[in-house]
C-alpha cells in the first residue's frame, strides 16, 4: 500500500515573525561574491561559497541548485555578521542542497546530539509512547556524559555549523546540560535546543541564552489547557507558560543584544488546533510561531510497508549522535536498528563517510529502502 511522502527540508506549514524583505541580505551575499578569490579558502570551500552566492543572487531561478532564501533561512542571516557569512552560507547551502544532489562531506551538515534519551511527557504523536523504547532491560534509556559531549563538539568544531541538543529525550532533563551549554557557547553559528520548557528554569535559561544558541524551540502546539494535556500527555499548560514567560523576562532584562531566536512549535496533529489562536497566544513571549507536518512514526516498527521507494534525505543532510555514543542515521529509527557506529570507537567523521552508511546509503538510491526496517514503513524522503 503507498503512501504520501513526508518532506522532511519543507515541514512547515505556518511560520510567524519573519520579515520577507530580502534586499540588504542579497546586498551583503554580492559583496561576498566578488571578495571570494581574495579570501584565504581551501579550494573546495571557496566552490561551495560560489555555488552558494550564484544561487542567492539568481533570484527569479531559484539558483541552478535549489537553494534560495527561504523565511526561516532570512531571519536567521538578518542576526549574522559580514564575518560570519561564509561560515554560514558553507553549511547552510551544504544542509539544503547536498540532500537533493545526494552529495556528502567529511562531516554531515548538520549532527544532533543527545543529552539524554529520558521525557518525561508521553506526546500522543510521539515514539516515547512506545513500550519498546521504555524498556529499561533494551538499554535505550539514558543520559550522555558530559566527556563524552566534549568528545563529540571537539571532532566537529569548526567543521559542522548545525548542531542540535535534541533527540529522542528531554535536554533539559540531562543533569549535565548546564555544563553542555557551557562548553558548547559560541562554537556553533546553527546551534539549536528544542526543548518541552517543562524544566525550564532561571539558570536553565540562562546558560541557553548564554551559549549564543542560533534557536531554541519551544514544543507546544494549543492554546489551552485541556488540547494541551491531551497532546503532551504529563504536561501542563499552565506550567510550560509560566516558564516561557519567565525566559522571555530574562531575556529582555539580561541579554537584550542577543540575537537568538526563539520559537514556539507545534505539530498538526488534530484538526482542533487553529494556527492562528495558538500564534496570538504566543506572539508576547517568543519570536516565531510554527507548525510542522506531523510524521507518522509512531510504532513505525509494526506498520505497514509504506510503497515509498524514494531515498530518505536525511542520509545525506544529518546525523544523530544518542546518549551512549552509538550513531544512527535517523530518529525515526529510535529503537537504533540501523546504528552505524559509535564514536567511542571511531570517529565520527569515518562513520560518516564509512562502509555502513555507504551501504544505506546505495541501498535507498537503488530503490530498495524496503531492505532495511524502519526505512520500508517510513515515508520520509
Amino acid at each position: 500500500m503507498s503512501q504520501s511522502t513526508y518532506t522532511k527540508d519543507n515541514s512547515f506549514i505556518g511560520l510567524s515573525g519573519v520579515n520577507h524583505d530580502i534586499s540588504v541580505i542579497l546586498r551583503r551575499v554580492r559583496d561576498l561574491s566578488v571578495c571570494l578569490d581574495a579570501m584565504d579558502l581551501d579550494a573546495h570551500r571557496l566552490q561551495i561559497l560560489r555555488r552558494a552566492c550564484d544561487n542567492l543572487l539568481d533570484v527569479d531561478g531559484k539558483g541552478a541548485d535549489g537553494f534560495w532564501l527561504r523565511p526561516h533561512i532570512i531571519e536567521e542571516l538578518r542576526r549574522i555578521t559580514d564575518d560570519e557569512l561564509p561560515r554560514y552560507l558553507f553549511y547552510r547551502f551544504r544542509y539544503d542542497v547536498f540532500p537533493a544532489k545526494k552529495e556528502i562531506d567529511t562531516l554531515p551538515p548538520c549532527v544532533q546530539i543527545e543529552p539524554t534519551s529520558v521525557c518525561n511527557y508521553r506526546c500522543v504523536f510521539c515514539y516515547q509512547t512506545d513500550p519498546k523504547l521504555q524498556d529499561r532491560k533494551a538499554g535505550h534509556k539514558g543520559r550522555m556524559e558530559l566527556d563524552m559531549f566534549r568528545q563529540v563538539v571537539d571532532q566537529i568544531e569548526g567543521e559542522v555549523e548545525a548542531v542540535t541538543l535534541a533527540s529522542r529525550g528531554e535536554p533539559l532533563l540531562c543533569k549535565d546540560i548546564v555544563g553542555m551549554l557551557e562548553y558548547i557557547s559560541g562554537k556553533f553559528l546553527g546551534l539549536k535546543i528544542n526543548t518541552n520548557a517543562w524544566y525550564l528554569d532561571e539558570q536553565k535559561a540562562h546558560a541557553l541564552l548564554a551559549s549564543g544558541a542560533n534557536t531554541i524551540v519551544f514544543s507546544a502546539d494549543a492554546a489551552d489547557d485541556e488540547l494541551y494535556a491531551k497532546l503532551r500527555v504529563n504536561g501542563r499548560l499552565e506550567r510550560v507558560l509560566k516558564n516561557v514567560r519567565m525566559f522571555a523576562d530574562i531575556r529582555a532584562k539580561h541579554y537584550p543584544e542577543a540575537r537568538t531566536i526563539t520559537r514556539v512549535s507545534g505539530v498538526k496533529f488534530s484538526d482542533q488546533q487553529d494556527f492562528a489562536t495558538i500564534e496570538e497566544f504566543w506572539k508576547d513571549y517568543v519570536d516565531q510561531v510554527a507548525f510542522v507536518d506531523y510524521n507518522p512514526w509512531v510504532s513505525v516498527y509494526d506498520a505497514e510497508a509504506t510503497g515509498v521507494t524514494d531515498a530518505c534525505s536525511d542520509l545525506w543532510r544529518r546525523t544523530f549522535v544518542w546518549w551512549d555514543g552509538r550513531v544512527n542515521p535517523c530518529d525515526v529509527d529510535y529503537l537504533s536498528s540501523l546504528a552505524v557506529g559509535n564514536i567511542t570507537e571511531t570517529s565520527l567523521s569515518d562513520i560518516w563517510t564509512g562502509e555502513a552508511y555507504a551501504h544505506l546509503r546505495g541501498q535507498h538510491l537503488q530503490g530498495e529502502r524496503s531492505g532495511h526496517v524502519p526505512c520500508r514503513n517510513c515515508s520520509l524522503v
